[in-house]
């Protein structure tokens, strides 16, 4: 062979296999755990997924790895700590995709001399009328806390919150010794401090008692909740780190089985789209506020955040004792209002997909009242009262003036008859009642108002014209009201419009 052919051939077969070496993702991470590392393999169509871990097993054995965890539904791969001197072999085993660096992942929260979050998520505008207005508690919806644990006896979920699994080997199971996963779970479905008050929680321990835990386990954790969830499910991940390919696909992949995924977007004043699982786009992903509608300085920003929520001096539930409450802030204390937006929003659409509520609560959420928000980031804050075209499955077309929640019902026959909002009353604070009917052409449908007077419904406004789009506006003191929508003559749907003090 010419001797310069056979050079170049060489060349050639060096570099190719240079290029067939798989990436290591994060080797000069500070938080990297010596040795340990996730391994995803190459999945090839030919191949089922029973002969997953027999894959995993020979990659281990011929590099002498070994294997700490196997991922069964969100990676195709596992953990597993690798001898020095190894790694680069692996990286070289054709039937491994890429390679990342195991680290620790720890939480942000402060603890802060309460709450007020509830009571801004409920409403469009400020001041705080000092209420929380609900229309659903979402006990037929499942959430699952991937954090510390949970205080399982704690009063706030009388019975409701249970063990699911825990990656942390100390004994206590699903048992918070944090204080952080009982708060999470608090604001999510807690009886008091919780936005959807009859949620099934569930305890994802990935978290030890001092808040941190291995980027593998929190994997281990999606994982997990990929495997088992059950029902309409929601997913909170209060805790996140550095930009992570593993954890992003987990997430992502977790997603595509039907869990709507809520995280936050992170406490370092930095781009959110740097940051795993926040820069996930089939999440959503969300910012703090403070109680003036400012981005909290803390709180991560940018073009991968979805949606803000109340995340500075948050009260709620904590592992000390059964009725302890703790006052803390962070985008930690963000995501849960969210996720509890989210069961709430499952509750009337079981069906719904991880998209579908994602597309709901942004575009339901309250625009354009948001100071300091960074660059790149969406002015919009969440609102717990959503309503949505169920025929299509989005969001309700935007028919009523700005400000203004929206309902929908239909009315079947004449003398016909339904309740708003929702069917239901709701405590007002002092102030104007304002809402606008919009009914089917043909028909005539009519509006009244009703107040509580401490013994029984008094009107105190009706609209009572020859068609069917009909308004009332009236200013009174703080109480019970409920609207009503009557059908004089002629059937079909109908929008109202709801403005609130």
């Amino acid at each position: 062979m010419n001797h310069k052919l056979a050079t170049g051939v060489l060349l050639l077969l060096a570099w190719s296999c240079q290029i067939m070496a798989a990436p290591v993702f994060g080797l000069d991470d500070p938080d990297r755990v010596p040795d340990q590392y996730i391994v995803v393999l190459k999945v090839h169509k030919q191949k089922g997924a029973t002969e997953l871990p027999d894959a995993a097993d020979a990659v281990a054995i011929k590099h002498q790895a070994r294997i700490e965890r196997k991922y069964r539904r969100t990676l195709d791969g596992f953990v597993a700590r690798v001898p020095k001197g190894r790694l680069a072999d692996l990286a070289n085993d054709p039937r491994v995709e890429y390679i990342e660096v195991d680290r620790i992942i720890h939480l942000d929260a402060t603890q802060v001399p309460a709450t007020w979050g509830l009571d801004r998520v409920d409403q469009r505008n400020l001041p705080l009328d000092s209420s929380y207005t609900y229309n659903g508690t979402a006990n037929a919806v499942s959430v699952y806390i991937i954090d510390t644990g949970i205080r399982l006896s704690h009063t706030e979920f009388a019975g409701r919150a249970q063990s699911g699994y825990s990656v942390i080997n100390d004994g206590r199971g699903t048992n918070d010794c944090n204080g952080h996963g009982t708060h999470v779970a608090g604001t999510v479905g807690g009886a008091r401090y919780g936005v959807a008050k009859e949620a099934n929680l569930y305890a994802v321990r990935v978290l030890d008692c001092k808040g941190s835990g291995l980027m593998s386990g929190v994997i281990a954790g999606v994982d997990w909740v990929a495997s088992n969830h059950t029902g309409p499910s929601v997913a909170n991940m209060s805790l996140g780190g550095g930009a992570s390919t593993s954890l992003d696909r987990a997430v992502r992949n977790a997603v595509a089985t039907g869990v709507t995924f809520v995280v936050a977007a992170g406490n370092s004043n930095a781009n959110a789209c740097n940051a795993s699982p926040a820069r996930v786009a089939e999440a959503i992903t969300v910012g703090a506020t403070t109680s003036t509608d400012a981005r909290a300085s803390y709180s991560n920003w940018g073009s991968c955040v979805d949606v803000f929520a109340p995340g500075s001096s948050i009260t709620s539930a904590w592992s000390s004792g059964d009725s302890s409450v703790m006052t803390i802030s962070g985008t930690s204390m963000a995501s849960p209002h969210v996720a509890g937006v989210a069961a709430l929003y499952l509750a009337d659409h079981p069906a719904a997909t991880p998209a579908e509520v994602s597309t709901n609560i942004i575009d339901t959420a309250t625009s354009n009242h948001l100071s300091g928000i960074g660059s790149g980031s969406p002015n919009k804050l969440v609102y717990s009262l959503l309503t949505i075209d169920s025929s299509s499955g989005g969001a309700t077309p935007a028919i009523c003036p700005a400000g203004y929640e929206v309902f929908t019902g239909n009315l079947a026959f004449s003398g016909d008859y339904a309740y708003q909002p929702n069917g239901t009353y709701y405590f007002s604070a002092n102030g104007t009642q304002s809402g606008k009917l919009i009914g089917p052409a043909g028909s005539n449908f009519n509006l009244d108002l009703w107040r509580w007077n401490g013994r029984s419904w008094q009107t105190v406004g009706s609209s009572t014209g020859a068609a069917s789009d009909e308004s009332i506006s009236y200013s009174g003191s703080s109480g019970y009201y409920v609207w009503r929508i009557v059908s004089a003559s002629g059937s079909g749907d109908y929008s109202f419009c709801l403005q609130r003090p």
